[in-house]
């Protein structure tokens, strides 16, 4: 009996043994398999991460490099496709910090043209008694004709009125212009340059009314000043016939009408 029974155990233990290195042998061979599946099946995949979403561990190895790098922030080491800058690193645990901003460009700071807005006017300004002499002369004929002589002692080039707007004495008003003698322009009057206007003091049969003699003769310009004109020391003889011409460029224009 003794003997059998040590038979029975020790086959109980060597089937006990032999069932654990059964399933032992199953189960490393099952771990195996799992194990091996996804390697048989990523041939390739290793050179899948320079998207820049690589792993943690990769990204933390790296960010020493990548910073300062001035082109790719990646933990991976690859560029950023898709990023304008390459400035971030998606799937590592650092952020590049390589220069990788852009300043925007250049804005343009052109400076308005000019374009004249500080021309000059170079046309002539009016004349003024401040620098136009006006002087008064007796003429023989045309008979009871005086002859006015504006010159311009200035330096600027000056625009004469249209005609003398003269007060003989103490005329309350002036005398009317000859339509028939006006110029096809106003008289221009350069430094040094005179313009002429003829005066018909009275008529010369006698005819008209409102005779009196007159010692002062004032003119004045658009500008407000007003010329105060020598007359003879006899005075002038006027009537209601005083009549003016405008002022002319020439001294025939002035006298001949």
């Amino acid at each position: 009996m003794p003997a059998r029974i040590t038979r029975t155990r020790l086959f109980a233990a060597a089937t006990i043994a032999l069932t654990a290195l059964t399933l032992t042998a199953c189960e490393g061979g099952t771990s195996d398999s799992g194990a091996r599946g996804p390697a048989s099946s990523a041939p390739g995949t290793p050179d899948a991460t320079p998207s820049g979403t690589g792993g943690t561990a990769a990204g933390a190895a790296d960010s020493g490099d990548a910073q300062g790098s001035g082109g790719t922030a990646n933990g991976s080491g690859g560029s950023s496709p898709g990023t304008s800058g390459g400035a971030h690193n998606t799937g590592g645990s650092s952020q590049g910090t390589g220069g990788a901003t852009a300043s925007g460009g250049h804005k343009g700071s052109g400076h308005a043209g000019s374009g004249g807005a500080h021309d000059t006017d170079d046309r002539p300004g009016k004349c003024s008694a401040a620098n136009v002499r006006i002087t008064a002369t007796e003429l023989s004929r045309p008979l009871n004709h005086l002859l006015l002589t504006a010159t311009n002692r200035g330096k600027k080039t000056c625009l004469l009125p249209a005609y003398p707007m003269a007060r003989f004495g103490e005329a309350q008003s002036v005398p009317p212009v000859a339509p028939e003698t006006r110029p096809q322009a106003v008289t221009t009057l350069a430094p040094g340059q005179s313009g002429y206007a003829g005066v018909r003091l009275s008529a010369g049969d006698g005819s008209a009314e409102g005779g009196t003699t007159v010692h002062s003769l004032t003119v004045p310009f658009e500008d407000g000043s007003i010329a105060t004109v020598s007359l003879p020391a006899k005075g002038l003889y006027v009537d209601n016939s005083l009549t003016v011409t405008y002022w002319q460029a020439g001294l025939d224009a002035a006298v001949d009408w």
